[in-house]
């Protein structure tokens, strides 16, 4: 992580949360039109994953997390990541899979964290993460609050250093792609500076706009 090279942010991709990896799959496939292909396990988190490319749109190198707690792991020693501790997102995906985060990715991590904690948000701090995929091993740095909650309600994203390898490598095309990101709830300056939108105050925290095989849809965090 060298200072050398100017900080750099992009959106690298939106987060939605299932009570299953089973109903996360089957709204995917009827809310997208597209089916999401094995990520893996999160041991450190109890939690699993599939994954949609969202390459083509405004943001080319994107994808589709499809996030569940894992029934399989044992608890983890912390707090679970976006909010999937919270007892009201929990009866909320009892109901529905809904959009519940953004990762923005950056050339540096440490410097991003403290780049957001100047602009007035605390993103958590760095961690090293990894799982096992059907390719091979992924291995990434990402700030975590120990809390587990999102920063500004999810307007701001968890904070991303991938290792060599991106998921985008492996993920074929869904024919489903980002139009825009826009985020509600922070200064204009520090949306644009994380490559997003900035909505007018009592706006969503963040709001998401794709094309589908389904066409336009829209995604919200509540």
């Amino acid at each position: 992580m060298s200072d050398a090279a100017p900080l750099v942010f992009a959106p690298d991709h939106i987060v939605v949360a299932a009570s299953s990896l089973d109903a996360g799959a089957a709204w995917c496939e009827a809310t997208l039109g597209a089916t999401p292909v094995e990520g893996g396990r999160h041991p450190t988190m109890g939690t699993h994953n599939r994954l949609l490319g969202l390459g083509g749109g405004v943001y080319p190198r994107m994808y589709l997390e499809i996030i569940a707690v894992d029934p399989d792991a044992p608890m983890p020693d912390r707090r679970r990541w976006f909010d999937l501790d919270a007892p009201a997102l929990r009866a909320a995906i009892a109901v529905a899979p809904r959009l519940v985060h953004w990762v923005a990715r950056c050339n540096d991590l440490d410097r991003a964290i403290a780049a957001v904690r100047a602009a007035g948000h605390d993103p958590g701090d760095a961690a090293a993460s990894e799982r096992a995929t059907p390719h091979g091993l992924l291995r990434w740095w990402i700030s975590l609050r120990a809390d587990g909650r999102r920063p500004a309600g999810g307007a701001v994203p968890l904070l991303i250093e991938w290792d060599e390898a991106h998921p985008c490598d492996r993920l074929s095309e869904s024919g489903v792609s980002v139009t825009s990101i826009v985020v509600g709830g922070i200064e204009t300056s520090l949306a644009e500076r994380l490559g997003v939108g900035a909505a007018a105050a009592g706006a969503s925290p963040l709001s998401v706009a794709l094309d589908s095989p389904r066409g336009r849809v829209d995604l919200s965090v509540a």
